[in-house]
């Protein structure tokens, strides 16, 4: 009876070892794939071509914008209000959101930075005269700062921790289970010392410290 608990608690937990590689795999999946190809182009980042691009606008508000713009904060950060948001979307093709302004007595400037792109809207508090860049560093660039977490938000910020925890997860179970199979697999205990060593070594031999 105790071997059959023993075999049975086994079981179990192999099981729940294979529901959790598994699932910890597929939940990581997409994740670890762009980040394995984006690891590469950042590693060769010196030698992908990119031109970004760049695009300038300039555009006059109406007149009661002008108006709002003088009812505004005198100096300080904040956003800028939601008719003005939507005004300077229309006007230069760039949507501010909630990024907080730098308000000083004679002009409004935002910067909106993002993944892979950076644009900037200055406007003329007296005269409501606006000039707009628009940087487009292009996809390579886009999926690179997507790796780094890049001015990329809240939301891609815990997405990272949750893909992060998913790898460990995955990483770990697998671990266990090259444990469990290591018996039949003569070569696993080797191949995991060698894939540890290789990175130890480098770093202790061929980094300057």
């Amino acid at each position: 009876m105790p071997k059959r608990k023993k075999r049975s608690a086994k079981q179990f937990w192999v099981k729940q070892l294979h529901s959790w590689h598994w699932i910890s795999a597929a939940i990581s999946l997409a994740g670890m794939f762009v980040f394995a190809i984006t690891g590469i182009t950042l590693n060769h980042a010196s030698t992908i071509a990119a031109e970004p691009r760049i695009v300038t606008t300039s555009a006059d508000l109406p007149q009661s914008m002008v108006e709002l713009l003088r009812r505004s904060p005198r100096s300080g950060n904040a956003p800028l209000p939601e008719a003005l948001r939507s005004q300077v979307e229309q006007a230069v093709g760039i949507d501010a959101g909630s990024t907080p302004a730098e308000w000083s007595e004679a002009e409004v400037y935002v910067a909106i930075p993002g993944p892979g792109s950076d644009a900037w809207v200055s406007i003329d508090r007296a005269s409501g005269a606006m000039e707009a860049e628009r940087t487009d560093r292009g996809w390579v660039s886009f999926f690179n700062d997507l790796h780094k977490g890049r001015n990329t938000g809240t939301a891609w910020f815990w997405l990272i921790d949750v893909l992060a925890v998913a790898c460990v997860i995955f990483t770990f179970t697998g671990l266990l289970l090259l444990q469990l199979h290591a018996r039949h697999r003569p070569s696993t205990w080797p191949l995991v010392g060698l894939g540890t060593a290789g990175p130890l070594i480098i770093i202790l031999f061929f980094m300057h410290m």
